[in-house]
């Protein structure tokens, strides 16, 4: 009777525990999905939806309303303006870029923000290694489509040390905060030199880093994995551009 006893209630908590997993996933992905039709959202974003997948790669993610997000290698601000509506007004997302960025992307990353559109934005314009905020103070980390520039110096400048800025990354989460990598693959054994000639990086590296830190692997995804991709061709070439396989890691403090 107590073995039958047993068995019924470990029954019931897995229950729980399934539930309450699928309710947070949900929740996470009901607030991308917002972010994703807001009236504001410019109509050229929402047409690289379907190649990027930011509802599946943010939900995978866990995003909550509330959060304080590092968003590395924003960009123009595809990624950031679907976090600051997903994180809400209690929370706040620091948009940065490294200096070397503002050729290609500072344009984009002033009509982002412009008149305040996106209040809860902070814009940061360090290099990966010098990430602008206090210890312990960040929910999440992502680096979407970036690690990879840890091995490119655009007109002979580096973007940061890979060491240095693996360690920033886990000096400013909080404890169980989270880090999402999430970048085009290089073949297994590349160094980080592959960074700055085919703008890969791969798997293994970018782990061995965050574990050398001390953030260890939460989950991972295969939503971006592509297996006709050679992992040998620079990801800007006709052959494989908008298609590459990029991995999707989680990784936590």
């Amino acid at each position: 009777m107590k073995s039958i006893l047993k068995l019924t209630i470990s029954a019931v908590s897995a229950s729980l525990l399934v539930a309450s997993m699928n309710l947070y996933a949900q929740s996470s992905a009901d607030l991308v999905a917002n972010a994703l039709i807001h009236g504001d959202r410019p109509a050229a974003d929402a047409a690289d939806d379907a190649r990027r997948m930011p509802l599946e790669v943010l939900a995978f993610a866990g995003i909550q309303e509330g959060m304080t997000v590092v968003e590395l290698e924003a960009a123009g601000g595809y990624y950031t303006e679907i976090l600051s509506r997903s994180v809400g007004p209690t929370g706040t997302v620091i948009m940065q870029n490294p200096p070397a960025f503002d050729s290609f992307a500072g344009e984009g990353i002033i009509a982002r923000v412009a008149d305040n559109r996106l209040p809860n934005v902070i814009v940061s314009r360090t290099n990966f290694d010098v990430i602008d905020t206090a210890d312990n103070s960040v929910d999440m980390v992502t680096w979407i489509l970036g690690p990879h520039e840890l091995g490119f110096e655009p007109g002979g400048e580096s973007l940061g040390d890979a060491d240095s800025a693996f360690s920033e990354i886990a000096r400013v989460l909080k404890p169980g905060g989270t880090f999402l990598a999430v970048d085009h693959i290089a073949a297994a054994g590349s160094g980080i030199e592959v960074g700055g000639t085919l703008h890969r990086v791969s798997e293994q590296l970018v782990t061995e880093h965050a574990e050398a830190v001390g953030l260890t692997v939460l989950r991972s995804s295969n939503l971006h994995k592509n297996e006709n991709d050679p992992l040998n061709s620079n990801v800007f070439d006709d052959s494989i551009a908008g298609k590459t396989s990029k991995f999707v890691l989680l990784f936590r403090k």
